[in-house]
Formats: C-alpha cells, structure tokens, sequence
C-alpha cells in the first residue's frame, strides 16, 4: 500500500470520526451515521492495506 493510499484511509478514518462526533452533538443522526459510513470506509482501506502488505 503506498504512502498516498494510507494517508487517505486515515484521513476518512479522522474526518469521519469528528463528522459523527460533531453531528451527534448537535442532534442530528442522519449526519453522524454518514460519519460513521466514512469512518468505517476508511477502516476497511486501512485493513486492506495491511493485509496487502503483509504478503509482501
């Protein structure tokens, strides 16, 4: 997984855990569930780099 890759996994992992954070704050549900759908898309690309990278 190239240095790129990884750092747009984290970067959805990041900004979708503060989208959730800040939308259920505020009471609105339907914003802090597509936080979590970015959150968990970033932590899927985050495992599938490393499974990828250990069969190197």
């Amino acid at each position: 997984m190239s240095a790129g890759q990884k750092v747009k996994a984290e970067m959805e992992r990041v900004a979708g855990r503060a989208v959730k954070k800040a939308a259920h704050a505020m009471g609105k549900e339907t914003l802090a569930a597509k936080g979590a759908a970015l959150e968990a898309r970033g932590e899927a690309r985050r495992v599938k780099g490393k499974g990828k990278d250990r069969f190197r």
